[in-house]
């Protein structure tokens, strides 16, 4: 299935970018964001069709909330966008410091409905100070899971040296080759301490946590990854490593007891790496005529200390 990431290729009506497995670890986009350039900027609904033509949004989870969340009334060119993971007040306020006009924010501001906007609560805080400086927000979230070269091939690539397969996990009924999760196959086995360092280059973390099967050798051939929080994707999946951002504490106990390894992340560590690579995707698919920026304050809120 990874060769179709080693080229450029159209699908979900014509704009899903797939790229090559080495482009994920080397590729960032050579735009120097301290040069003021004159970005032209392009209507709000093109930002938008193009996101959804990335990544449509039929393929998102039913219970979850994704798309245009936030929209000006008044219409304007948007000639700046910030990705993130999050969108915290640390991150609304770096927003407001780059003027941005939108907010590309993975995991949904707004999830559970709103009854009010208030001072009362950050999020309803944030949602105000969108309206107030007319930032338009979107979140793709479980759509960016689905497809083919988005979070799950992401951290796939960890593994693009030693990979044979991958297949979705759950795969979607309308087209197998996209779904939830990942099973991959490696070409031969490797160690999980090898495992440990692949999935540490991958996301740039100093540490992840490892829970070992004592049923097994520690050699590594199939590996079932879901960014995230992955538990309810990977039971029952048969693997020797499960890699995800987070499970139950008793999910966990469950798989080692299965023999099966685990290596969490943190929840938004298994995800945040993606977003410098669809910098690069949606600088082209927009003609590079807005500047594009990952979020610098963004960040896991738990941290090994």
């Amino acid at each position: 299935m990874f060769r179709h990431l080693r080229e450029l290729r159209q699908s979900c009506k014509g704009l899903i970018s797939y790229v090559t497995l080495k482009h994920y670890h080397n590729t960032f986009c050579t735009m120097n964001t301290d040069i003021k350039l004159n970005f032209t900027g392009v209507p709000l609904k093109q930002v938008v069709d193009t996101m959804q033509q990335f990544a449509d949004l039929s393929l998102a989870a039913s219970w979850d909330n994704v798309g245009l969340l936030i929209e000006p009334t008044e219409t304007k060119l948007i000639s700046h966008i910030l990705l993130t993971n999050d969108l915290t007040e640390s991150v609304m306020q770096e927003a407001l410091d780059l003027k941005t006009d939108m907010i590309i924010t993975y995991h949904p501001l707004i999830f559970a409905p709103m009854k009010s906007v208030t001072t009362r609560s950050w999020k309803e805080k944030i949602v105000a100070k969108c309206l107030e400086n007319r930032i338009a927000v979107y979140s793709p979230h479980t759509s960016f899971d689905s497809i083919r070269g988005g979070v799950n091939d992401w951290l796939a690539s960890a593994f693009e040296n030693v990979l044979k397969s991958s297949a979705p996990i759950q795969p979607s009924a309308k087209d197998s080759n996209i779904g939830y999760g990942r099973m991959c196959i490696l070409k031969n086995e490797i160690s999980i301490e090898e495992t440990v360092q692949l999935v540490k280059k991958c996301t740039g973390l100093k540490y992840v946590r490892l829970a070992r099967s004592h049923l097994t050798d520690g050699l590594i051939k199939t590996v079932a990854i879901c960014a995230g929080s992955g538990g309810s994707v990977l039971k029952g999946t048969p693997a020797n490593l499960y890699l995800t951002g987070e499970m139950l504490h008793h999910d966990v106990l469950d798989a080692t007891h299965q023999g099966i390894n685990v290596i969490l992340t943190n929840h938004s560590d298994s995800e945040r790496g993606f977003l410098r690579i669809f910098a690069c995707t949606l600088n082209d698919l927009l003609n590079k005529s807005v500047l594009i920026e990952v979020s610098k304050n963004d960040a896991d809120p738990l941290e090994t200390v």
